[in-house]
């Protein structure tokens, strides 16, 4: 017999939780698909539809024979090879769970209590729940009608008080990216002593022929941190698994904030297995993939009426306001899951082809219903 008291027995609860927590935002993941018999594709998390690479697949368990031990809380091979990568030191790469985690790690080297971070709004989810939680202050920049970031506006909003700039591009979830120039003008008018971190989890996507120019950017300026994730392209979601490129003194106060051993072995020997040349020719057929598919759904999206925002992501944003949760349940009744926002929009991930072809045709039928009713 357990010695618990029953459930209804339990005692009154009078800890004192941190204030901040009563207005923090609470992350809201992709919704997954019901089990109810009718054949569902989920697109609402920005997953890769393939599975990792076999050779990676296979270096992830080959490390779990060892996984009694705790992994090399260093990360020295995985580091090296990134810093090759990027021509950097090793030092200057830090690893966390993700590069959601990397940003937290951010904001605790640089955010105290009343610092603000300014960051665009619609934009990566997690945002104001980090900076929040560590008592920073989000400042949010509204986007343009185009789902772009007002640079001009998130200058502007830069005070004494700013510690920190998000830039997100591709922009999650919008998808409009910002180019080499734009981000040189902007960081001409943002003070030395604060850091810009540009999280490019979506690089991969993009066209490579107007990528942004981060190599560049990082070796021209010293307040700027680049953040980058093998979840997307990589397919290494489950193991979660993301990095920095910072300057050598914001690296090592990213090294000290950091929960230690957060990246895992078989995380670290996936990551490391999916930069050699073999998988990283795949994974480049993998994007160019992903890249054709996108132009194909816009270019039909298009046809039918839409006017959506130039996506560079692996995603595609639907600007539907306040109707967002009925086109998203609309859709799911016709077997996709997509990811809504609130009032603002509703995002659907480029997966397989069926769901894409899947995509099309609700989002006409929609459109169309739409014109009927008009």
């Amino acid at each position: 017999m357990s010695d618990l008291p029953a459930r209804s027995e339990g005692p009154a609860e009078t800890i004192r939780l941190r204030p901040t927590l009563e207005s923090l935002p609470a992350y809201v993941a992709g919704k997954p698909a019901a089990d109810d018999g009718i054949r569902r594709y989920k697109v609402s998390s920005n997953e890769s539809h393939l599975p990792p690479i076999p050779a990676v697949r296979d270096a992830a368990i080959a490390a779990m024979t060892s996984s009694n031990r705790y992994p090399d809380a260093a990360a020295q091979e995985l580091r090296a090879a990134l810093g090759e990568k990027h021509g950097v030191e090793p030092s200057q790469i830090a690893l966390s769970t993700g590069s959601v985690a990397v940003t937290g790690d951010l904001v605790r080297a640089l955010v105290g209590e009343g610092d603000e971070v300014v960051f665009a709004w619609r934009s990566f989810e997690a945002y104001p729940i980090l900076v929040g939680s560590h008592g920073g202050t989000p400042v949010q920049v509204p986007l343009t009608a185009a789902g772009e970031h007002d640079l001009d506006a998130m200058a502007a909003a830069i005070t004494d008080r700013t510690r920190l700039v998000l830039l997100c591009t591709p922009n999650n979830p919008t998808g409009p990216s910002l180019s080499t120039e734009q981000v040189e003008e902007f960081l001409a008018t943002v003070p030395e002593h604060v850091v810009v971190g540009i999280d490019e989890a979506y690089r991969e996507f993009h066209d490579p022929a107007t990528v942004l120019g981060t190599a560049g950017l990082f070796r021209r300026h010293g307040n700027v941190v680049l953040l980058r994730t093998f979840s997307k392209l990589q397919g290494l979601a489950g193991l979660r698994i993301g990095y920095a490129v910072a300057h050598p003194r914001l690296a090592r106060a990213l090294g000290q904030v950091t929960v230690p051993f957060g990246a895992a072995a078989p995380a670290q020997a996936a990551a490391l297995a999916s930069l050699e040349p073999e998988a990283a020719q795949e994974l480049e057929r993998r994007a160019a993939w992903i890249r054709e598919e996108r132009s194909r759904v816009l270019a039909a999206l298009a046809a039918q009426g839409w006017e959506l925002p130039v996506s560079q992501g692996n995603f595609v944003y639907f600007p539907l306001g306040e109707r967002s949760a009925e086109f998203a349940e609309f859709a799911d009744a016709r077997g996709l899951v997509l990811r809504a926002y609130g009032a603002d929009g509703v995002r659907a991930t480029i997966a397989e082809q069926e769901a894409n072809s899947l995509l099309i045709e609700i989002a006409g039928e929609w459109i169309a219903q739409e014109r009927r009713g008009a």
